[in-house]
């Protein structure tokens, strides 16, 4: 080969996608390396990452892909799925996503790689759509108040046992359950109840009325399609101070009355028909509301309405935003997320269909259910009367029926070996209802039909009051109108399409596109979760490819893909150890000892599982403190259950002791939980389940690539050795119901597979990177967050530092001595950051006062200087105001962030230049983000709580102006 010729590998080495996934080229790569003093990334790794630690081998996975090359092979596997017509129903149906949400929305990364929209200023858009989703969700049930959105409608229903379990006046512990719920919501409750000392009773309505109960969940319509009148029942429970809690269906409510109307204390379900795929189970926008007076206690996020400094209306996180960091151990619910992308497209659905068009697609699916009843009631089979789309057809030959379904190409429900039930929905034709009636042996005229059938809906309880009347969702319906809409709100926001997302713990990484492709592809979206196995090979075959890549990252030896949260993964390790001890006799283990620097889910998490937390101390370095650890292991003895410490530790470094954290607990009977949300740090470096970790959760939207989505979805799979591989989340074994799972532990999600339709994205991550790509990540990773301290050090020192004084993934910038002389605070820093256009840093968390930067391996050289001119630039403005420059109260940082409308305002009253508090560096001239509203107060928003769109005429004075 002629000199200076490239060789064939070295070429198709050239093409490989690592390259793009990683920020920095090799030559920056190697300046940054100059600047932190380390000669390459293995030399940097070394003194970085203990020696104990360190694995000894490469990841034993394939060589990296291309993206052409990753694509071929996941739409192989993607082609192994069969895609029937799916009449399967239990909470899951067919639906049609309107494509200007898709390709605006779930396609779109002005959407999917936003953040938790914590800062407010920078996430009005977002905001707005989860805010119309409240008011969509509380005008259709009929309820006060809405959250935005939960996990899933199983996960929510168990949310809706424990708030009335803490609101309801009565003292029973027992809670009573309709036999017609869906199955997987029953088998949550389960799940959910028994750790917390609940006794569920399951019964028909009428057993309700007689049973002395804290709370009663009902299904409205049923999960085999009846629509009950529960008036009698709903004053029979408040007569006996408990709380009704009411699991229904969005479409249906179009049609029925809401359950708020008779009298429903708490409503529950899933938006996932309002335009969400199947997707194999989810990811899909559980949603809960209640009355006004439990709003204090409902679990999850709200959006809430307060003003900014300029006095307009600004939308905000509100009311117990977080309560899982401020409260611990004593907060309500472990969840931390939500689904907002899924809510963000439900919400959308309704405000482009608006309450006429979301009636006509009821309208229709009802008449086609009430058609083919009529048809099949001709042919002498038992059909349920009052439903809404869903026929409970009894007395026949399930499996028979069941076969020659599925040789038409078509998925019935198998309730029993005598039933089957059959729901239709917005995607159902003529044809189908034709279809199914020849399963069945009868002809259907559909014409002839219509003409003669009455409506299938109880009289006493079809829908009289208005819904959807706010503007907005009266507005948008032309695919015109949507778009601009659509387009308006993501030009309010910040996110990774924009400007890098410097939050640390939260691993703000590329979300590559051709990691996301395959998620749209009907594949994988149109597969029902309780379509028969022999239809979904293909994604067998993606899961178990996907639990195999995690095993090999994380040491551990099974994986389940079940939990649809980080919080879920807890969960689910935790009733994992639980199972274990319980296994073995040890059920009296329920000491739980977590580090005061953890996570808040973990305290939080350990309560749900009936645990008792003891809090450990740590050191003046941030470190765990392991003499304390020690002697609460030897304090407690066999009562130790477990311990949960998140490595590399939330203050961003590598402790030394970790094994011998783990020898020490194990020495008592314990078992070690490791927090994976900073796995990041880990990847082809070390590995939890080798150095004497039991047990992780990983987060899919950290460090395996699937976006946050404006603060979810999210997949938090749970990793563990061995000997807790048979406690492991599972799945309900019954007809009609999936019976693979990796273990035989209790459900946490609705679905056996969780979030499944996501899953690609972490697949095609790990395919495209392959062993050295996912070493060279994480090396990259810790040379970001190195660079970053290093050159900011004279301007903010890093609070801590591990071996060698280095870092991990992620550096704590101390700002609090600042405070003292200037006056100024992290929050200011984090407005003051917006004005350069970037999403702030993790503000107070997990040290108040300070700013948690986690760069990422995605972040070019050039991002990360220019994110650190703006910090220096801010320092600057700091030091102006400690020598006298600036005033202390008013400066670029106590007013910022700066709004168009103010710095073009004809009067200027502050005292510092326009140019200053729009343009603090030069570079901001040629691309310049406006927020679109000041700082928003907080006080007022706690004060005067709205979690409703805002009324038109909040916007007069804007308009006459």
């Amino acid at each position: 080969m002629p000199q200076n010729t490239p060789s064939l590998r070295e070429l198709e080495h050239a093409s490989a996608f690592v390259d793009r996934h990683i920020g920095p080229n090799d030559a920056e790569i190697a300046q940054m390396l100059r600047v932190v003093g380390h000669d390459s990334l293995d030399a940097l790794t070394d003194a970085i990452v203990p020696g104990a630690i360190k694995s000894p081998a490469p990841l034993a996975l394939p060589e990296s892909l291309t993206e052409v090359q990753a694509l071929a092979k996941i739409r192989a596997i993607a082609g192994k799925n069969k895609v029937l017509r799916s009449f399967i129903g239990q909470g899951y149906y067919g639906t049609h996503t309107p494509n200007v949400i898709l390709r605006n929305i779930l396609e779109n990364p002005a959407w999917y790689t936003a953040y938790t929209p914590y800062q407010a200023e920078i996430s009005q858009g977002r905001m707005e759509a989860l805010i119309n989703f409240q008011q969509m969700v509380a005008d259709l049930t009929g309820m006060e108040i809405a959250n935005a959105s939960l996990l899933d409608e199983a996960t929510a229903a168990a949310e809706a046992m424990t708030l009335a379990k803490r609101s309801a006046k009565s003292k029973s512990d027992v809670f009573f359950v309709h036999d017609a719920v869906h199955p997987q919501t029953l088998e949550l409750l389960r799940t959910r109840a028994e750790p917390m000392g609940i006794v569920l009773r399951v019964g028909t309505p009428a057993e309700a009325l007689e049973a002395d109960s804290f709370g009663v969940l009902l299904q409205y319509p049923d999960s085999f399609g009846h629509i009950g009148d529960h008036k009698a029942l709903v004053e029979a429970v408040h007569a006996r101070q408990g709380l009704v809690a009411v699991a229904t269906d969005l479409l249906a409510l179009t049609l029925i009355a809401a359950p708020g109307e008779w009298g429903a204390d708490i409503v529950v379900g899933n938006s996932q028909r309002f335009g969400v795929p199947f997707g194999f189970g989810g990811p899909h926008a559980a949603f809960m509301a209640c009355r006004d007076a439990y709003k204090r206690s409902m679990p999850g996020r709200l959006i809430g309405v307060s003003v900014d400094a300029e006095g307009k209306p600004a939308y905000r996180l509100t009311l117990q935003t977080r309560e899982q960091h401020i409260r611990r151990e004593k907060a309500t619910s472990n969840i931390c997320t939500a689904q907002v992308l899924l809510a963000v497209m439900a919400s959308m659905y309704a405000v482009y269909h608006g309450p006429e068009g979301l009636t006509r697609i009821a309208r229709r699916t009802h008449r086609l259910a009430a058609l083919l009843a009529a048809a099949l009631r001709k042919n002498g089979v038992d059909v349920g009367e009052h439903f809404f789309d869903t026929l409970h057809v009894r007395n026949v030959d399930a499996a028979a029926l069941q076969a020659k379904a599925v040789a038409a190409g078509i998925n019935l429900r198998v309730i029993d070996s005598e039933a089957v039930g059959i729901s239709l929905d917005e995607t159902a034709t003529r044809e189908d209802i034709v279809a199914l009636g020849a399963v069945f042996g009868a002809s259907v005229d559909v014409d002839a039909l219509d003409a003669t059938t009455a409506d299938a809906l109880p009289a006493a309880l079809v829908r009289q009051s208005a819904f959807l009347t706010h503007p907005v969702f009266n507005t948008h319906h032309s695919e015109h109108e949507l778009l601009r809409y659509l387009r308006s709100l993501a030009d309010k926001d910040l996110a990774m399409d924009r400007t890098m997302i410097p939050l640390g713990s939260c691993t703000m990484k590329l979300n590559a596109t051709a990691e996301m492709i395959p998620v749209t592809w009907p594949e994988f979206a149109n597969i029902h979760p309780l379509a028969p196995a022999d239809q979904a090979q293909g994604y067998k075959e993606l899961i178990d490819g996907l639990e195999a890549m995690l095993v090999e990252c994380t040491g551990y030896d099974a994986v389940s893909l079940q939990p649809n949260s980080g919080a879920q993964g807890e969960y689910a390790g935790l009733l994992a150890i639980r199972a274990y001890h319980a296994s073995r006799g040890e059920s009296h283990r329920d000491i739980c000892l977590i580090p005061d620097s953890a996570h808040g889910t973990n305290p939080a998490s350990a309560q749900m599982c009936g645990m008792k937390v003891v809090v450990t101390k740590t050191d003046a370095n941030g470190n765990v403190d392991v003499e304390d650890i020690r002697a609460n292991a030897e304090k407690y003895g066999d009562r130790l259950a477990a311990i949960m410490m998140t490595y590399p530790s939330t203050h961003g470094v590598f402790e030394e002791e970790v094994v011998e954290i783990c020898e020490i607990i194990h020495k008592h009977g314990g078992q070690v939980y490791t927090d994976g949300a900073n796995m990041n740090a880990l990847v082809g470096v070390a590995k939890p389940g080798k150095w004497g970790s039991d047990v992780s959760h990983l987060n899919l939207h950290k460090t395996f690539c699937i976006p946050h989505g404006g603060g979810g979805p999210g997949v938090g799979p749970c990793a563990v050795k061995s000997h807790l591989a048979p406690f492991l989340p599972g799945a309900l074994v019954k007809d009609g119901l999936r019976t693979q799972g990796t273990g035989n532990g209790a459900m946490v999600s609705a679905a056996t597979f969780g979030s499944a339709s996501i899953l690609p994205i972490s697949w095609m991550y790990i395919a495209l990177m392959g062993a050295a790509g996912l070493r060279k990540a994480t090396q990259v990773a810790l040379l970001n967050a190195n660079y970053i301290a290093k050159r900011l050090a004279a301007h903010y020192p890093t609070l801590y530092t591990g071996r060698n004084g280095l870092v991990a993934h992620e550096c704590i910038l101390d700002v609090r001595p600042l405070e003292k002389t200037s006056g100024i605070g992290a929050e200011d820093v984090a407005k003051r950051l917006i004005d350069f256009g970037f999403h702030a840093p993790t503000l107070s968390f997990p040290v108040a006062g300070t700013l948690m930067v986690e760069p990422t391996e995605s972040e070019s050289q050039y991002e990360l200087d220019r994110f650190i001119d703006a910090m220096i630039q801010i320092r600057a403005e700091i030091q102006a105001i400690e020598d006298g420059r600036l005033d202390r109260q008013d400066n670029p940082l106590k007013h910022a962030p700066h709004t168009a409308t103010a710095v073009s305002a004809s009067e200027w009253t502050h005292a510092y230049p326009r140019e200053l508090a729009a343009f603090p560096l030069p570079s901001l001239k040629q691309s310049k983000y406006w927020p679109p509203v000041a700082r928003v107060d907080n006080v007022y928003g706690d004060k005067n709580i709205m979690c409703a769109c805002i009324p038109v005429d909040a916007y007069k004075d804007d308009v006459e102006a």
